[in-house]
Parts: structure tokens; C-alpha cells; sequence
């Protein structure tokens, strides 16, 4: 087994056997749960603090849900009501953190970089829970565990991520995840929506969804984030969701066989229609949500076993 990283900032740099670890690990914990049985001493006696500056709903309460099903002490600090609120800098709270004697710290930040930054301040192992429009990489843990289950492996599959992919902290860490296990990245949406890096990741790009579609075993849409754009990328939500929403004659373009997700919130009749994302043979974005749970839990299994060896007990 690979030794256990500090903390989990990024996907970009895991290397192939640290990811398998984490998957097969969080494989085993989505089986736990389904059975009712859960680990309450693990964490036992370790404080996990949720810090999400902005809102959530899944990722937070999963990390909730995962740190109690581990018996750790979790809280959730209402950003809102903070001394943050009121003009504490990232660093200044880093120090009451500390002073807390915190040992799992999940931030989710508007600035891309703030998770790192914060890691080198607390002593507490950092889980990065989406930062600006840099990464979320537990949800493309969650994401790679729920393909697999369906799928049996992650190699050589064509999955197509499509939407606003520019604005995608979720795309990015899929894509440097998927691309590091042997998958087969396509991008697809209008060039307005395409990160002018994406070439050099290695993924392919289309910019309509016959093309993209074409084959895919995994159909993977994003949410159309119009609160990050400064106006003019789309025309209308009405003419995004007829070239680039998902509904039956797109889903058609993809192997018969392929599986619907989407990370949430969905706005449907924009980037997906709702006879799709309800489709109970096709759509697995209800598992996705379970699996984000057991991803969860090994993630934070995982960074306590190293807090073991640095422990200050």
C-alpha cells in the first residue's frame, strides 16, 4: 500500500497506485454502508471541522455523514457568523484552527489556491472540498468509483464531459484523474465554454454533441455556471440546452450502454432533461451522491492513518 499523502489538495500529481488505493478502499466502505454496518472507533477521538466558505449541500453534508460514520468529532462552522465574516484573514483563522488542535480540515474556497495555502499554516491534514475554479477532487473520486462499479475498470473507456467546462472545478480534476488511470477524455461544448488550456491536457475536443457523443461509454454533464460568467459566453439557456443539453436523440449519439452523470446541483431543461436524469437504467447521479460518502470516509481513513504517524499525543 502506498503511503498515505499529507493531504489531498489536488488530483494533478497522485500517481496511479494512489488513486487505485483510494478507490478500492472507498469500494470497500460503499459496501459497509449498503450493509448497515459502520467503523464508529476509527476516527475516534480526531476533530473534523468543515470550513466551506461557500455554499454546499452534498459535498458538506458528506463529509459530515463521512467523518461520523468514522466516529470522528465533526463541526461545521458557519462561515456566515464567523470572525471570517467580519474581516479575519484565511491566515488569522488558520492560527485559531491550530489552536483548536484540529486533525481534519475541509475547506471549500472561492480562490483557487486557498486549500493549499492553508495547509501550509495548520498542522491538521487539509482536504480540498473544490476551490475556485482550480479543483474538487473528491468528487472526481466519487465520479472514477462510480464508472468503475458500472464499468469494471476506468482504461481505454471514452468518457465525454460536456458543458461549461471552463468554469469546472470538477472537469479538471476528472480530467487529470481519468487521463492518469488509461481513460479516454473527450471535451465537448461551445468554444465560449472550452478553457484555452485544454489542449495541452491531453483530452480531445468537440464542439458539437454528435461528434462527441459518438461512441462514449460515459456521458458526463456539467451545471451551466452563470453566477462565474461575466456575460455573452451563451446565448440563452433555451439555445445551450438545444446544441448542447442532454436529452434522448443526444444520449443516442453514445454506446447503447452508457451511463448518465452529472456532480449537482442540476438545472434541468438546461444542461440536462429531466426524462434523462431520471432515467433509472441509464443515470447514476443518485449513486454518485452515495459513493461521494464512501469516497469520503476513505479519503479521511486514509489522511488520519498518516496523522497516526505525526501524532502529537
Amino acid at each position: 500500500m502506498p503511503t498515505p499523502p499529507r493531504h489531498l489538495l489536488a488530483i494533478e500529481g497522485l500517481e496511479p497506485p494512489h488513486i487505485a488505493d483510494m478507490l478500492d478502499l472507498a469500494e470497500n466502505y460503499a459496501l459497509l454502508n449498503r450493509s448497515g454496518k459502520t467503523q464508529r472507533d476509527l476516527l475516534k477521538g480526531r476533530t473534523l471541522i468543515n470550513l466551506f466558505f461557500e455554499d454546499s449541500t452534498r459535498t458538506r453534508t458528506s463529509f459530515e455523514l463521512a467523518g461520523k460514520r468514522l466516529g470522528a468529532d465533526v463541526i461545521n462552522m458557519a462561515v456566515s457568523t464567523s470572525s471570517v465574516n467580519k474581516g479575519e484573514t484565511l491566515l488569522d483563522t488558520a492560527s485559531t484552527l491550530n489552536a483548536m488542535q484540529c486533525d481534519l480540515l475541509v475547506i471549500r474556497h472561492a480562490q483557487s489556491g486557498a486549500p493549499a495555502l492553508l495547509s501550509q499554516k495548520v498542522e491538521a491534514a487539509v482536504i480540498n472540498a473544490g476551490d475556485g475554479t482550480h479543483e474538487h477532487p473528491t468528487q472526481a473520486l466519487l465520479d472514477a468509483l462510480t464508472i468503475r462499479r458500472h464499468k469494471g475498470h476506468l482504461d481505454n473507456l471514452v468518457i465525454a464531459i460536456c458543458g461549461d467546462v471552463l468554469h469546472s472545478r470538477v472537469a479538471r480534476s476528472n480530467i487529470h484523474l481519468l487521463l492518469t488511470m488509461g481513460a479516454r477524455v473527450r471535451i465537448v461544448g461551445p468554444p465560449t465554454l472550452i478553457p484555452a488550456e485544454a489542449a495541452r491536457l491531453g483530452v480531445e475536443i468537440f464542439h458539437t454533441m454528435r461528434e462527441g457523443l459518438a461512441g462514449a461509454d460515459v456521458v458526463m454533464m456539467l451545471r451551466l455556471q452563470k453566477e462565474r460568467m461575466a456575460g455573452g459566453l451563451v446565448p440563452s439557456s433555451r439555445e445551450f440546452f438545444r446544441f448542447f443539453g442532454l436529452d434522448a436523440e443526444k444520449l443516442a449519439y453514445a454506446k447503447s450502454d452508457a451511463i448518465v452523470m452529472h456532480p449537482g446541483p442540476m438545472n434541468r431543461g438546461v444542461e440536462i432533461d429531466s426524462a434523462i436524469a431520471d432515467d433509472p437504467v441509464r443515470s447514476v447521479i443518485g449513486e454518485q451522491v452515495e459513493m461521494g460518502v464512501a469516497c469520503r470516509m476513505a479519503v479521511l481513513d486514509l489522511l488520519a492513518r498518516n496523522l497516526r504517524r505525526n501524532t502529537r499525543i
